[in-house]
């Protein structure tokens, strides 16, 4: 039984820039709260987040981590700062919103962006999500002419991948899983200085 079914799932969005508070709305918008944590102090954000919604609960990152569901939407090169605030991430879902754009291939070990992320965040699951869309689109409400607005979700983990896709239709997206990492994951992130084929289209989905 995953937490969402046992006891209402928290939520936390480490990261505050244009994705973290595009992630934030989406929250919002739908009336779930959901910490939000930098490495700055939360003073220093709470009036842009109070701006998006009172469900927008700034958190430091101690605080954050204790979340359930943690959207990692920090720059790449930082994933391994967040990690360290957890000696152990058992019991946790990480949804990995980072982009390796730049990031030389042979930096990441011949591996996935997204199976490198995981190793960092040790007894933790991955879920690559709602990172392929540019933060302008992901902000808007999903709900597009009658359809919701896809979000593409790729996971060695199936459980994982069910559960953030259970979130993703309650925050109004239509989520798309595409298999483990280095399969659809392929296709949601950059290769060095080319993005995958999925990144930045815009896709809505009629049912």
């Amino acid at each position: 039984m995953s937490k969402s079914e046992n006891k209402a799932a928290s939520y936390a969005i480490i990261g505050f820039g244009k994705i973290g508070q595009a992630l934030a709305k989406a929250f919002a918008r739908k009336g779930i709260k959901v910490s939000v944590a930098t490495t700055r102090d939360p003073e220093s954000f709470a009036s842009d987040a109070a701006e998006i919604g009172s469900e927008i609960i700034p958190a430091t990152l101690a605080e954050a981590v204790k979340a359930d569901v943690i959207f990692l939407a920090v720059r790449f090169e930082s994933h391994p700062d967040v990690a360290k605030a957890l000696p152990n991430w058992q019991g946790k879902t990480i949804v990995d919103v980072t982009n390796a754009y730049g990031v030389p291939p042979e930096k990441l070990g011949g591996l996935p962006s997204g199976q490198l992320v995981a190793q960092a965040f040790t007894g933790g699951k991955l879920v690559k999500g709602f990172n392929h869309l540019g933060a302008a689109i992901l902000g808007q409400d999903p709900a597009v002419h009658g359809g919701r607005r896809v979000v593409f979700l790729a996971s060695d983990d199936d459980s994982a991948a069910t559960e953030i896709a259970a979130l993703a239709e309650n925050l109004g997206f239509a989520p798309v899983k595409l298999g483990g990492l280095s399969e659809g994951g392929l296709l949601v992130q950059a290769h060095g200085n080319t993005w995958g084929k999925l990144i930045f289209q815009d896709l809505v989905k009629f049912s």
